[in-house]
């Protein structure tokens, strides 16, 4: 299965370490995977949340009782690589090949992951939370990637 750990979880993979509570795991999935990542999240009690705002094609949220969430991003991928996110209305994000090159650990364990490179461009466009500045500062330090000003 081709999964990418993306947003906060993606950004403490990268770092090494938990640096907050996070309210959801972000994950990039293959399209072609997808059926599998959510039978596979259903047996560990995980529903399709239907409400979600967007929900398909640009993502799927997925909920179990106890309040957790998973958000997958569906790619369709490329013959270079390249994943390429629906967004609706012809609307499209790229997962550049090279941006889902990443490696991380969480809990110890090695996964893959968006590059910070990439974490850092799908962070910038609209207003920066307090949470996304800090996230951006640490990458900034470690990677030695621009953050912006601020």
């Amino acid at each position: 299965m081709e999964t990418w750990v993306d947003g906060g979880w993606g950004i403490d993979a990268l770092l090494g370490v938990e640096t907050r509570q996070h309210s959801d795991l972000d994950l990039a999935v293959s399209n072609t995977d997808l059926a599998g990542a959510v039978s596979a999240l259903a047996k560990a009690g995980f529903a399709a949340d239907e409400a979600a705002i967007p929900g398909l094609p640009a993502r799927l949220v997925l909920r179990d009782h106890d309040g957790r969430h998973v958000d997958l991003h569906p790619l369709k991928l490329d013959e270079h690589g390249n994943g390429w996110q629906e967004l609706g209305d012809d609307a499209w994000g790229l997962y550049p090949a090279d941006g889902l090159g990443g490696s991380g650990t969480v809990g110890g364990v090695a996964v893959r992951c968006l590059t910070a490179d990439l974490q850092l461009r799908h962070h910038l466009g609209w207003s920066l939370t307090d949470t996304s500045r800090a996230d951006l500062a640490r990458l900034g330090e470690k990677f030695g990637l621009p953050v912006p000003p601020g």
